[in-house]
């Protein structure tokens, strides 16, 4: 079996983080504080402590950066720093898994749309996810935008596999909900 090599285009950055070139460590802060912060604001709802998350993140990553050993890219490195970091402040918050309750499986098909209606849509489907309880949000949120499956959510919220598939599960079905009420269609 051939395995598949990388090159992390940003290698030389991070190498000249590594022996304390303040002018780089702001480089690697601009190629990724955007995508860090939106990852950190999906997860704790909050703007505020989107911010310090992503602070403390990058203060974080630059502490020990000599942990790093390059095996993944710096930039999947530094998201899973900030997912833990934003899951701890959610988590400060008092992360509260929602009890089971009565479902009903809303299954379907996916019409086609314009652009407009597309970007209408998205709008609605962001404004529902927010409106998410703290444990349905993160969960979805690691699930399905994140890409980290139930072993790992379960893994990093301290949670079991189990918990981590029925919470998703429940949150899709209320974002559904959510989604029917007239306040996100407006």
């Amino acid at each position: 079996m051939e395995t598949l090599e990388y090159t992390d285009v940003n290698a030389q950055v991070v190498a000249r983080c590594k022996e304390g070139d303040r002018k780089a460590q702001y480089e690697l802060y601009k190629l990724y504080s955007k995508s860090m912060f939106n990852v950190s604001m999906r997860i704790t709802n909050d703007y505020t402590e989107a911010e310090d998350v992503l602070q403390e993140a990058f203060l974080s990553a630059f502490r020990e950066l000599n942990s790093f050993k390059g095996d993944a890219t710096f930039g999947s490195w530094l998201k899973r720093i900030v997912i833990n970091k934003a899951i701890t402040k959610v988590r400060s918050r008092r992360l509260q898994v929602v009890p089971i309750e009565e479902h009903q499986d809303f299954a379907e098909e996916a019409p086609d749309y314009d652009q407009e209606e597309m970007d209408y849509k998205v709008d609605c489907i962001k404004k529902a996810i927010q409106a998410l309880p703290d444990g349905y949000r993160v969960v979805l949120t690691l699930y399905l935008l994140e890409g980290y499956d139930h072993g790992e959510i379960a893994e990093v919220l301290g949670i079991s596999e189990a918990t981590s598939k029925s919470q998703y599960s429940r949150a899709r079905k209320k974002l559904l909900t959510l989604m029917k009420e007239e306040t996100f269609l407006a």
